[in-house]
């Protein structure tokens, strides 16, 4: 039988989600026929690493909580809990950036925030970058919106700039460092997106769910570092990254009460938006990101971040040494290569696979402008990632 509701037609505009499970197929097929190999994924993009032990005691601790009637807690409250809002504002000021608590709402995951903040918005153009992450193009796609694309490219490291594009009002996402090129925007490169985003009243959502890995204080952790940033952005960080709490979920979005459209402010209707939508990340879950984000929680944080960081040395050494160009590996898990000799992404997947029987992430997958580049990331483990480096070694002394 087919009922006869209408459904949102803009669906039929997304492309089929084809590249992980054809990833999948092609390892399945290559692991079934080579059954003596064994194959190394440097294609995932998931944390291996165990949650910080600080955390882990502290969601112990809650979980003991709930089990009592004088600590029992229910429904949390919908910007999340002031004693994570709070160590979030802690973090910020870190970095020198200082913020209200107000302006802090804590959700179950950076993905999940910039999927759903289309709600919130009308008829306004999407600026996004090329290559992407997908959650920005295909929200907007299923909201109808219209798609403009920012290109990244080796000309521009990767990063790209308001050059060229009408001077009008977008919705502009940015992620840095970003997915999936591991690039890094500098002061003066994120400085030129706030005065563009300033000029033509435009909007910036920034994606920071990879701050952690930046080195140094000479790179900004956040957009609010940047002058005037206040007045036209949006940030989105999480803790899956930088905690490991893939599986935990939690994150957070930060609405400052500057950013206004009329006499409306963006806070005022993200906060009806998840009030309606949203029912709060778990009490045991937010004790386990506060705990994280305490002085010892921090230190044991940095520590898996580090262990990830060395593999991808190991990585960006073995291309280094083979010559082959390419951008991330410093102050990201992930790398992102040119494909030798002219080779097409898909082509250097399965070259690649059973020549090493190593999985990487065709680029393509990721925009037209991913197209013969390659993503890999640094998030297996430590001997995995050795084994692998050695691998990519053999395989580029072979030549194409």
């Amino acid at each position: 039988m087919s009922t006869k509701i209408k459904i949102n037609e803009n669906y039929k505009n997304l492309k089929q989600s084809y590249l992980f499970s054809e990833i999948a197929r092609r390892v399945r097929a290559f692991e079934e026929s080579n059954p003596e190999k064994s194959v190394i994924r440097l294609g995932i993009g998931d944390v291996t690493l165990p949650l910080p032990a600080v955390a882990v005691r502290a969601m112990e601790k809650a979980v003991n909580e709930m089990g009592e009637k004088a600590t029992f807690r229910g429904y949390p409250p919908e910007q999340g809990y002031d004693f994570l809002r709070e160590a979030i504002l802690a973090r910020y000021r870190s970095f020198n950036v200082d913020l209200d608590i107000s302006e802090i709402f804590v959700s179950d995951g950076a993905k999940s925030d910039c999927g759903n903040i289309t709600d919130i918005f009308g008829d306004t153009p999407a600026c996004v970058p090329d290559p992407v992450y997908p959650v920005y193009l295909d929200s907007n796609i299923m909201d109808g919106r219209e798609i403009v694309f920012a290109e990244g490219d080796e000309s521009n490291a990767f990063l790209p700039t308001p050059g060229g594009l009408k001077e009008r009002p977008y919705i502009i996402y940015l992620c840095s460092p970003n997915n999936p090129t591991g690039s890094l925007y500098d002061r003066a490169g994120l400085g030129e997106w706030v005065n563009f985003a300033l000029k033509t009243g435009s909007l910036i959502i920034f994606d920071a769910a990879y701050e952690a890995f930046i080195e140094g204080n000479d790179n900004p952790h956040s957009i609010y570092e940047i002058d005037g940033a206040k007045e036209c952005s949006v940030e989105v960080c999480s803790f899956s990254k930088f905690a490991g709490f893939t599986g935990a979920r939690c994150a957070w979005s930060v609405f400052p009460k500057s950013i206004k459209v009329g006499d409306t402010t963006l806070n005022a209707l993200w906060s009806r938006r998840q009030a309606t939508k949203f029912n709060g990340v778990s009490y045991i879950v937010q004790r386990g990101a506060a705990a994280a984000l305490s002085e010892k929680g921090i230190s044991e944080c940095m520590a898996n971040i580090a262990y990830y960081k060395r593999n991808a040395l190991l990585l960006a050494d073995s291309l280094s040494r083979a010559g082959v160009w390419f951008t991330g590996g410093v102050h990201s898990p992930y790398l992102w290569l040119k494909c030798p000799a002219g080779v097409g992404s898909w082509e250097f997947f399965n070259l690649l696979l059973v020549g090493e029987s190593l999985v990487g992430t065709p680029g393509e997958g990721f925009g037209a402008c991913g197209k013969g580049f390659f993503r890999l990331t640094s998030f297996g483990s430590y001997e995995n990632t050795l084994e692998a480096a050695g691998r990519l070694d053999v395989f580029f002394k072979k030549g194409f």
